[in-house]
């Protein structure tokens, strides 16, 4: 593992995060989290959009593709990531493999969540 890719990561993740901050934040009103919402539906669509533009034709090279992909979409949502991958497999026409990752991540995830939240209130007495 190069250290440049490191430094990548971590200054892409930073801006990610930042922007996830900003937009959520301006975004979240009511009892809907349309901020979390407008994060994951802009980063998937611009995660998807760039990849199909540039790598698909080889035109990104390997540190702007670590800077964006990983680093500023994996600080800004990862949820661009599982959108891309379902994406693809859609287009790959495997949709087993596409319906698995979406029970899995949606359905097993959130069942996760559930039991986290049920193990955290039982162990902080709350």
């Amino acid at each position: 593992m190069e250290l440049r890719f490191v430094a990548l990561v971590a200054a892409g993740s930073a801006t990610g995060g930042v922007m996830r901050y900003l937009v959520s934040g301006a975004l979240t009103r009511g009892d809907f989290p349309w901020g979390t919402f407008a994060v994951n539906f802009t980063g998937t669509f611009l995660l998807t959009l760039l990849f199909f533009m540039f790598i698909q034709g080889g035109y990104l090279n390997p540190d702007l593709r670590t800077f964006l992909f990983i680093g500023v979409f994996g600080g800004y949502t990862t949820f661009s990531t599982f959108g891309l991958e379902t994406t693809t497999l859609i287009r790959e026409s495997q949709f087993a493999l596409a319906g698995a990752n979406i029970l899995l991540n949606a359905g097993l995830c959130l069942a996760g969540g559930m039991v986290g939240a049920m193990a955290g209130t039982w162990l902080g007495g709350t």
